[in-house]
Formats: C-alpha cells, structure tokens, sequence
C-alpha cells in the first residue's frame, strides 16, 4: 500500500434510530447459542460496521463473563448503553429477546392445543433424544474448557453426587463450590487460575466510534452516588413489580423465583436448567418433565438466548395454575412475569457496574471461587443429561422403578447419533435438531 494513502476515517456514530435497526435485526437472527451470538455481534459492530473496537469488545465481554446471566444479552447492553446510555441499553435488551419471547408464547400455545396430535407428538418423540445429546454435549464441552486438574474435577464430580443422589438444591452448590474455591485459591492457588474467558487481542479493523483510547462519555462516568441510586432504583422496580403480582399467588411464586434463579446462572443457561426444573417441576407444579424437554428443544431452534426457556416454563405455569380466566391470557401473563423478572438482574448489572468496570479498564479474570463454581456446573449439567435420559430412554419410570416400563432403543440410537453428529463432525444445534423433528415426522407415518 502506498505511504500517501488516505487514512481511514472514524464510522459516523449512529442515531437511535439506526441502532434500533441493528438490535431488532439482532433479535432475529441470533441462533447459535451464545458463542454464536457473540461472534455475530463482533463480526458486525467490531469488524464491519466499527461501533466498538477489539480490545473496548473483549474488556465489555470479560466483564460479562463474569456475571450471572446471559453473556450475550448483556454484551449487547453493554455495547448500547456506552453509546447511547440508558435508552440504548434497554433498547438493545428488549429487542435482543423480544422476538423469542413471541415466538415461544406462540409455540407455547399451539403445543398445549395440538401437542396430542400424532404428527405434532412424532416430531417430539425424536427432539427428546436430541436434547438429551445437547445436554450432555454442553457438559462435555464446557467440562473440557474449565476442568484442567484432579482438584476441579473432583468439584464437578461431588456436585453431580449431591444433586443426583441427595437431591440438594442448586443454590447450595453454588455456595459450597464459592466456598471451596475461596480456600482452595487461598491454598492452591495454581490449581484455581480461572479458566474459559476471553483474553485481549490485537486484531485491529481500522478506528472504531468507541476506540481503544476512547473515554467513557459523561453517563459511564463511575461515582459511588450514581451506583447507589441506580441500585435503589432497580431495588424499586424490583419490589414494586413483585407487589403488583400479590393479588395472584402463583404470579408472586413465578416473580419471586425467576429473579431467584437469574442470580444463579453462572455457567450459562444449561447451568439454572436444574434449579430450573427443580422448581418449576417437582416443586410447584408448573409444567411436566417432558414438557420441560420439548421446551428446550424448541429453544434450540429459536432466536435469543437459551435462557428463554423460561418464558416457555412461565407460558406454562400460568395456564397450568389459571392465573387468569383465559388460558391464552393466563399463558402470556406467566410469559411476562418469568422473561421480566429473570432479565431485569442483567439490567442492572450493566447500568450500574458498567462505569466501574470503565474505570477500572484491564483484563478482567475469574476468581478462584468462580473457577470452582464453573466445575460444579459440569456436574450439576451432567446430572440434567442423566435425568433426560431416564425420561426419554424409560418413559414409564418412577423413582420406586427406575427402569419399569419398555425401553426406547429407537430414541437412544438417536442421541448417539446427534452426540457424535455435534462431538465429531460439529453439525449445528439448529440443524441437528431440526433433522430429527422431520425424522419424527416420518416417523409418525410410518409407525
């Protein structure tokens, strides 16, 4: 390239108006889980369209590697929100999970009036071998990421005993786990270097809007008394929100538990599917087993975050429990309040942590006790493969006969299959489950 070549300019920074754009096209488009998800946000906002450059990218991601919740979701937040503040972020939240939201309402609804059709069943009968290959294949991958010695493993391996063998509640894993790697970073502290995250890169695509060097605008500027006071704000809408559900027990119960559990996703999605299903299953009642599968199997085949399963568990919940007269009504309203109370914790991560971790620029790592939280959720992932297995593999077991009632051979030759179709030959999850629901389809004709 010559020396006297033009330099390249700075991208115009966007309006509103064209961020909406972005984000709702996001919205859309975002399968792939969320390494897919980040990747896509990359390629767009660092690569080609400059909003943010590498290094600004990865230092908002390491952030949100470390929080409860969504990764993805709360990257797009971050992103929004050093652009366009408060506006943006609650901007580019909302759309990044609104089209999901209405999508899996509306499957929601035509599964509980045509899930007994033989084609529609069919099509289910092959997606449950197909989740439970999903399952297993996240515990493996993230087992091969984050347990690098004998001490992380052995972490992983007593939280599969305590929540498959002694029932104990994920939340309960979480502390222990907290607690062990708080001593063990203390007393070993090489065998607790964090694992999984994202180190700083020098990839560079030209200036970017928000460049390396970039200072934070005057809302990402970090003092104790704007913490406070967004806190008290979100504490507000918090409370408030959940006092508007008192008129209806089963609103409060979902509310109250799905902000519960949205401080306990550490790990990702896969990792609150167990205290997920703890709850909204054996506890209160709000969906079956295979319900619980089928909604999983449809969330891999949606747009958004995989966390999303919960407006599904809520969909079902609130038709299940009557909370309102009308059950498409009731489906939405348990929609609403579950997708509502497990984001809004994201929310407020980013607004009110957000300037700090601008004022504290530098790579951001795990902590030994989140190292050890990240094998524990290997186990607490397993013990989810196992239990799916037992109810796609021996559909009419119970806990006094595990294994009573006819074994489904046909349905574990298809997990096998989808297991090594994702180990070996990296198929996409979309399209592996998509696979086995036209797979169930002719199944159904041919049976």
């Amino acid at each position: 390239m010559s020396d006297t070549a033009m330099p390249i300019a700075v991208p115009p920074t966007p309006t509103p108006g064209e961020a909406f754009k972005y984000w709702l096209k996001l919205g859309f488009i975002s399968f792939g889980g969320p390494a897919g998800q980040i990747a896509m946000m990359h390629q767009e906002l660092v690569e080609r369209r400059r909003w943010i450059s590498e290094h600004r990218y990865l230092h908002a991601l390491n952030y949100c590697m470390l929080l409860p919740g969504p990764e993805a979701i709360q990257l797009a937040i971050y992103i929004s929100w050093l652009m366009h503040g408060v506006k943006g972020a609650i901007m580019a939240g909302v759309l990044f999970f609104l089209p999901a939201f209405v999508l899996l309402s509306v499957l929601a609804g035509i599964y509980l009036s045509y899930g007994d059709v033989p084609a529609m069943q069919g099509v289910f009968y092959a997606m449950k071998p197909a989740v439970v290959a999903v399952v297993l294949f996240a515990a493996w991958r993230i087992g091969s990421r984050s347990i690098k010695n004998g001490i992380l493993f052995g972490i992983a391996a007593l939280a599969f005993i305590g929540i498959f063998f002694f029932d104990i509640d994920f939340p309960w894993i979480v502390l222990a786990a907290a607690i062990l790697g708080a001593l063990g970073g203390k007393l070993m502290p090489a065998k607790f270097k964090g694992g999984g995250g994202h180190g700083a890169s020098n990839a560079t695509y030209g200036p970017a809007i928000i460049d390396d060097d970039t200072p934070p605008p005057a809302h990402a500027k970090f003092s104790s008394g704007k913490l406070a006071a967004t806190t008290l704000v979100f504490l507000v809408i918090g409370v408030a929100s959940l006092l508007v559900l008192r008129g209806s027990t089963d609103l409060f119960k979902m509310g109250e538990f799905f902000i519960g559990a949205a401080f306990l996703t550490i790990g990702g999605a896969y990792a609150v599917l167990p205290y997920v299903y703890q709850g909204a299953v054996e506890h209160f009642g709000w969906l079956t087993g295979p319900q619980m599968m089928d909604g999983l199997a449809l969330g891999e085949t949606t747009p958004g975050p995989l966390i999303m399963i919960v407006t599904w568990v809520g969909y079902m919940g609130g038709v299940t429990k009557s909370v309102l007269g009308d059950p498409i009504t009731a489906g939405l309203a348990g929609a609403a309040v579950a997708t509502f109370f497990t984001f809004l914790p994201s929310f407020w991560f980013i607004i009110a942590g957000g300037p700090l971790v601008e004022a504290t620029r530098g790579e951001l790592k795990f902590t030994a006790p989140l190292t050890a939280i990240t094998a524990a959720v290997v186990g607490v992932i397993l013990n989810l493969a196992v239990f799916f297995a037992w109810h796609t593999f021996w559909p009419k077991g119970s806990k006094a006969m595990p294994f009573g009632g006819p074994f489904e051979s046909l349905q574990m030759v298809i997990a096998i299959a989808a297991f090594i179709a994702l180990w070996k030959y990296k198929v996409d999850i979309m399209k592996m489950i998509g696979a086995c629901a036209a797979l169930g389809l002719v199944l159904s004709f041919i049976r």
